[in-house]
């Protein structure tokens, strides 16, 4: 098989994927006798991801393997395909998730430690619903808390291939799109006080109620998720 021929049967499931595929999901597309090393899907791979440089397309490598996206800065205008309005989230889901993300493992009372507040069990539900966080063990104390960790779901939804990538919280503090989420370590607040330092997590300190009708959409708000796929979103509740 010449390495163009492989290269667009690779290409071509990517585009027919509803999800990341890996070495081992494209190797799954040949029969046995012709099927591929990873060394020539690679570098398939790599014809693909040059090929798309001067394209709305780009190859974007997640936890789960690769998939053909649409740039992020033509997204807007792709959304377009499908008006409904996407899911929003609220201020007390975002922050939860923040600091899941960034301090897991952590039980539900470190997290409330740090907001302030008690942890509202449907936000853990939802993030649990969308596979972005589960359960990875529990803390050897006293009542064996539940230990908080994200998924490779979470990964691929923002288009990240480890937590490594995850921006630092001084590249969150320079999204201005944020600021509307929760106040990021060092950032002024409108009294031009100053929160805490760097390295520590967002510490909010207020009533779920309060947060009801601060909705923001995550999309937006996290800056890591990619453009969209080039097939259709599954429908999700």
């Amino acid at each position: 098989m010449s390495d163009t021929q492989l290269r667009n049967i690779v290409e071509a499931a990517l585009l027919a994927a509803d999800r990341p595929l890996s070495l081992a999901d494209l190797a799954s597309l040949f029969d046995e006798a012709e099927r591929p090393a990873n060394v020539e899907l690679r570098r398939a791979l790599e014809m693909i991801e040059v090929d798309y440089e001067a394209r709305a397309l780009q190859l974007a490598e997640t936890a789960s393997g690769w998939r053909v996206q649409v740039r992020a800065q033509f997204a807007p205008q792709v959304s377009r395909l499908w008006p409904e309005r996407p899911q929003k989230y609220s201020r007390a889901l975002l922050e939860t998730l923040a600091l899941i993300a960034y301090r897991q493992p952590i039980t539900r009372a470190e997290i409330e430690a740090v907001r302030g507040v008690a942890v509202n069990p449907n936000i853990v539900r939802t993030l649990m619903e969308r596979n972005w966080v589960r359960v990875v063990g529990h803390r050897d104390v006293p009542g064996h808390p539940e230990l908080l960790g994200t998924t490779k779901e979470f990964l691929d939804y923002f288009g990240l291939r480890s937590l490594d990538q995850l921006p630092s919280l001084a590249e969150l503090r320079a999204m201005s799109e944020l600021a509307p989420q929760f106040e990021l370590p060092g950032t002024a607040d409108a009294a031009g006080e100053t929160s805490a330092p760097e390295d520590d997590v967002p510490d909010v300190v207020e009533t779920e109620g309060e947060t009801d009708g601060e909705e923001e959409d995550l999309d937006a708000a996290v800056d890591g998720k990619p453009g969209l796929v080039a097939a259709p979103p599954d429908a999700e509740p």
